[in-house]
């Protein structure tokens, strides 16, 4: 066989809050008939796209165990073609039909932007989250730095990029109940217990340049 079916949940498991599951109340009430999206992947794929999603429409189910018709036609995969019975679990489902009642929650964590130094996606850690008033539709007002930057660096708009919440709470997401403090504040974390704590003397003027 030249392809497969990729684990849609641990992908979520590696990025849970930018990489979409379905709920499990979403899960439960699949039947035939109805569509769901699965991750293909394959050696044969070329260029940026890692995996080809495609539909199958549901025909059989027994539990978390389905079987489905392809609706879709690959791109860049051989031995599989419309038509193609698939068969598949609940774990490879990455799409359905149907609206998901936590799906306000993944808009949430996709729609709301925030400012991040470009070392911070480097490192792949952040040890300093400032809140200044939002500047427009989605801006949060947050922006993260990793803490070895120097004001030189964080001065230049080349190195900073606009990203969604949701890829910063993948990095680390023990700041959730820090989210909703109102602007200005700042926090930084505590090196002892790798924990944030809130800084109270920071100097705004300076920050704002006044």
């Amino acid at each position: 066989m030249s392809w497969w079916l990729e684990d849609a949940t641990e992908r979520n498991k590696k990025a849970p809050y930018t990489f979409y599951i379905p709920s499990k109340e979403v899960i439960e009430i699949l039947k035939t008939g109805d569509q769901v999206k699965l991750l293909f992947a394959s050696n044969e794929i070329d260029g940026d796209f890692e995996v080809e999603r495609m539909w199958v429409e549901i025909s059989e189910r027994d539990g978390e165990l389905f079987s489905g018709i392809l609706v879709n036609t690959p791109a860049s995969i051989k031995n599989l073609e419309m038509g193609h019975k698939i068969r598949f679990k609940r774990e490879h489902i990455s799409d359905t039909e149907y609206k998901d009642p936590e799906e306000e929650a993944w808009d949430y964590y996709f729609d709301s932007k925030v400012v991040v130094s470009k070392d911070v996606l480097k490192r792949n850690e952040y040890n300093f989250m400032l809140r200044d008033f939002p500047k427009g539709e989605g801006d949060t007002g947050w922006a993260f730095s990793s803490g070895y930057e120097n004001d030189e660096f964080l001065s230049n708009s080349e190195n900073l990029q606009v990203i969604s919440l949701g890829v910063i709470l993948n990095i680390d997401d023990s700041i959730l109940a820090i989210l909703d403090d109102h602007p200005q504040c700042v926090y930084e974390r505590d090196p002892e217990t790798n924990m944030f704590r809130k800084i109270h003397d920071f100097d705004w003027d300076y920050y704002n340049g006044t």
